[in-house]
């Protein structure tokens, strides 16, 4: 097993937004995480990418067999483990090539011979993003929220994860940007198995990869699991709210 989460709790200032959560993520499977705003989506990603500020007050993180509870976000990053953000920032000074350089293990300003230059060009083009055009421009400065999304999918592909979690990937975005993203998340997953954790709150991304899971979150617990197919239609029909009080009530 990849990730294994049990029995997780997780506050931020004082304040427990995870309540217990118990997740498990195979080799090589996508799993969608979804729920109503504030339903503690977010906070599992960050928590997970090891951000200080979301404290761990009990339960455990394993990934790739290694207890990663306490570990920083650079330890975690260096074992595999990639997220993608939200809102991917804008920096100004610094440029995307370089940045995806370093995703890659490569200093692009003290190359060794060694090194992959031409790793920038590769996965810009990866995302259907012009290397000639992109690779020399600050960071996101000036990108519109596909352009966004694009750029950072070309620094998490550079830096080939185990465990990929892209936090709301078709946020933000235009129907061209939905599908190339989609397409671009679906070839990487095929040529390098890589495991992925999507957060979101549609279908809209999700028809591209097919998760074999979905956990519905709802008050910092999964609420429900179930098989894509099954849970899908659901959602759209009835919402989260209805869906998990039904299933309360059957159980």
């Amino acid at each position: 097993m990849l990730l294994e989460i049990e029995k997780l709790h997780v506050s931020v200032e004082g304040k427990e937004l995870i309540k217990g959560v118990d997740l498990k993520i195979d080799y090589g499977e996508i799993v969608a995480v979804m729920g109503h705003n504030a339903s503690g989506k977010t906070t599992l990603a960050l928590t997970l990418a090891g951000f200080p500020q979301y404290k761990v007050t009990s339960g455990s993180m394993k990934f790739d067999g290694q207890d990663i509870t306490y570990k920083t976000i650079d330890e975690r990053a260096a074992m595999g483990l990639a997220l993608a953000f939200q809102s991917p920032p804008a920096i100004r000074g610094i440029r995307l090539g370089h940045v995806i350089s370093l995703a890659g293990g490569v200093n692009p300003w003290s190359p060794k011979p060694s090194d992959d230059l031409d790793l920038p060009q590769r996965m810009l083009a990866k995302v259907n993003l012009d290397p000639q055009s992109y690779a020399n421009r600050e960071l996101n400065v000036g990108f519109s929220g596909g352009e966004r999304k694009r750029s950072e999918l070309a620094q998490i592909f550079a830096m080939r994860p185990k465990l990929m979690i892209l936090d709301e990937p078709d946020s933000g975005v235009d129907i061209d940007s939905l599908k190339i993203v989609g397409n671009s998340l679906r070839e990487y997953f095929r040529s390098n198995r890589c495991s992925m954790i999507i957060i979101t709150h549609h279908r809209h991304i999700l028809q591209y990869l097919e998760p074999t899971r979905v956990h519905i979150l709802s008050g910092g617990r999964v609420a429900l699991t179930g098989s894509y197919g099954d849970l899908m239609p659901k959602i759209e029909s009835i919402g989260y709210e209805r869906l998990i009080r039904e299933a309360g009530k059957s159980e």
